[in-house]
């Protein structure tokens, strides 16, 4: 899957990297249009989930070439899992974008057992899933964007100082959000498409309730949040579930008064499809000239 992808990305490079964790990780590196005549250097967009993202986020680079809109060059970094883990990517995000300590919902093992017993899900699958959801360490895993893969790139790229961003949706969205609320250098904009708060008793809540008080004691760093009108007004339980938990963590970051760095967007998508007009909303808001 890694090298097919390669393959069909135009100005795409890939290459594989063992953490200091020791997990292995895919990442495509892809450069807009004109980079290669020019010699500015550019901010990074990091973008999860890059087994499924890359091909429907990275080809949207070419929305800096559209008069029409006034989006910012960038470089864009898709992250991912390398070799037979690439299989597996649904199961093993559970365990690098989640924070640790998020609590496993009803709701979510319901569903869980739901796709075992239909068929969309084996048993061993579905263990693996709840499994991953039972030790998760976002933490790690954004140490290893920040420390590790961030200087790599600096050193191979021609990389500004100033102005990365961080794009993750569903639970990568919760990744984001989650980066955010840790005040997570080097980024300065963060979009986070239906994070993926699954439970009332989330992790991100005590987090919202430790912001400093004095905005001045955080850097500059803009969030933007999504929503899909499917997920809040639909008949799926778990996504309404979700909304309802995104909308009670939108309220209390009003209550922090940091509603000058918060953006928000509902979209006219459903969970599945709405990743890529996310990334769009996103780029529109945050990575403008």
């Amino acid at each position: 899957m890694n090298e097919m992808l390669h393959g069909c990305l135009p100005d795409t490079e890939y290459f594989e990297t063992t953490a200091q964790s020791g997990h292995r990780y895919g990442v495509w590196v892809t450069t807009p249009p004109g980079y290669a005549d020019s010699t500015d250097p550019l901010p990074l967009i990091y973008v999860v989930d890059g087994n499924w993202s890359v091909g429907l986020t990275a080809p949207l680079i070419v929305t800096q070439a559209d008069p029409y809109l006034t989006i910012a060059p960038y470089i864009q970094v898709s992250i991912g899992y390398a070799g037979e883990e690439a299989a597996a990517w649904a199961q093993l995000r559970n365990r690098d974008l989640v924070p640790p300590g998020e609590p496993v919902s009803d709701e979510m093992v319901a569903v869980v057992n739901s796709a075992r017993d239909t068929g969309a899900m084996t048993q061993e699958d579905a263990e693996a899933y709840l499994a991953n959801l039972a030790d998760t360490r976002a933490d790690i895993f954004l140490d290893f964007l920040t420390a590790e893969l961030h200087p790599r790139l600096r050193s191979q790229f021609r990389v500004s100082e100033s102005g990365h961003g961080l794009f993750g949706y569903s639970y990568g969205g919760l990744f984001a959000l989650y980066a955010w609320l840790r005040a997570a250098a080097p980024f300065a904009t963060f979009g986070a498409g239906t994070p993926g708060i699954a439970s009332p008793d989330s992790q991100i809540f005590p987090l919202i309730d430790a912001l400093p008080n004095n905005e001045q004691d955080r850097a500059d760093q803009r969030l933007h949040i999504t929503l899909n009108e499917a997920e809040l007004l639909g008949d799926i339980p778990i996504y309404r579930e979700i909304a309802r938990n995104v909308l009670s963590a939108v309220e209390k970051l009003r209550g922090t008064g940091r509603s000058q760095d918060l953006s928000r967007s509902m979209l006219h998508e459903t969970h599945l499809t709405g990743l890529q007009a996310s990334f769009l909303s996103y780029l529109r808001t945050c990575h403008v000239r």
